[in-house]
């Protein structure tokens, strides 16, 4: 019995990374080069993918060219009420809940800050960022952190999870993720 169970870990350890997602996913959408070219790039793309005025509608299919199969974008936060949520959803989640609210008013985000991570082929960023309806706006309506775990293939760059929350009076931003280090 241990001996099947080794086998499958191990098979499943040795496996494509995202091959069961694979299976069932539909046809990857081929990436820009220079998205997916390094941490910045991805990091850069995904902020400007997600960008624009009202009545703009999105790139999805650049949104979806950075995430590798499975991956999963995860708003957290707290509720008005106090209670705590925390939502995942798979990138056509996200694009079918978050994009028409996106495209209908306007939304722009962009990093202020990132403090990021290495080991190997993975990187962790913490990016924070600032959200304005407009791009001319002199202050932005939200702020918060962007959690970003990337993967490398060897050949590129890709988004593997975001989780991410909302500056709030009870939770500000601390300084120490208003200013850039990388490790």
């Amino acid at each position: 019995m241990r001996s099947l169970i080794r086998l499958a870990a191990m098979s499943v350890l040795l496996s494509t990374p995202g091959q069961a997602q694979q299976d069932s996913a539909p046809p990857p959408v081929t990436a820009r080069p220079a998205d997916v070219a390094s941490e910045d790039a991805i990091i850069a793309a995904l902020y400007d993918v997600i960008s624009g005025p009202a009545g703009t509608p999105r790139d999805w299919n650049r949104m979806r060219s950075l995430f590798a199969p499975g991956a999963r974008l995860i708003p957290t936060g707290k509720r008005r009420d106090g209670s705590w949520f925390m939502l995942q959803w798979d990138i056509e989640e996200y694009i079918g809940r978050a994009g028409p609210q996106l495209e209908a008013n306007g939304f722009f985000e962009r990093e202020v800050a990132r403090r990021s991570e290495r080991f190997g082929n993975m990187v962790h960023a913490f990016s924070t960022y600032e959200s304005r309806q407009a791009e001319a706006d002199s202050v932005p309506f939200a702020r918060g952190i962007n959690s970003i775990q990337l993967s490398s293939d060897g050949t590129r760059w890709w988004v593997v999870t975001i989780l991410w929350e909302g500056e709030r009076p009870d939770n500000p931003i601390p300084p120490k993720y208003l200013v850039s280090r990388s490790d």
